[in-house]
């Protein structure tokens, strides 16, 4: 009963956040012109200018250090990528895609004859949730999205406009 319980404020919760991104309401968060992510600070920065207006704690893939270089490595990709496509109804509490493979990851993975992977968003917690909320405030744990809270990810998903630039860095 809990876990539908949280499943239909959470739904109800993306559904809000989905309706205000669509009407007026949306013009009064600050729009991100970049997004910036800094693994060892495990921080998400939203930049205008070049300046950090909102920051954000993050958790990484479940092997953060390094770059992503294969499907599979648990690894979060570094380097530079779009926000590429928004999925309000995804596993997770809505997801952004982040456009990785880029080119230059396409040719490392060649290179290497291994697969790039893909699929790396940034998104809030499990629908679902397996572990408790205090595991996921704590470590790392995906399987190289970047993960904030949900509440995190409505500001997230609120300023920050299609196609907006985002840089990750060790």
């Amino acid at each position: 009963m809990i876990i539908i319980d949280k499943l239909i404020i959470s739904v109800f919760v993306a559904l809000t956040a989905v309706i205000v991104a669509n009407s007026s309401m949306a013009n009064e968060f600050p729009l991100a012109e970049k997004v910036l992510v800094e693994k060892g600070k495990r921080q998400l920065h939203l930049l205008r200018e070049d300046k950090p207006f909102r920051t954000f704690k993050i958790a990484l893939g479940v092997e953060p250090v390094g770059d992503k270089f294969m499907e599979g490595d648990q690894k979060t990709p570094e380097g530079e990528y779009i926000l590429d496509a928004r999925n309000p109804n995804s596993e997770f509490f809505l997801s952004i895609h982040i456009s990785y493979p880029n080119s230059t990851d396409i040719a490392e993975a060649q290179r290497m004859g291994v697969n790039p992977g893909g699929q790396i968003m940034i998104h809030g917690q499990p629908n679902f949730p397996t572990f408790s909320q205090a595991y996921y405030e704590r470590e790392d744990w995906t399987n190289g999205c970047i993960a904030v809270s949900n509440s995190d990810m409505i500001d997230i998903w609120l300023m920050t406009p299609k196609m907006i630039p985002i840089e990750i860095v060790p």
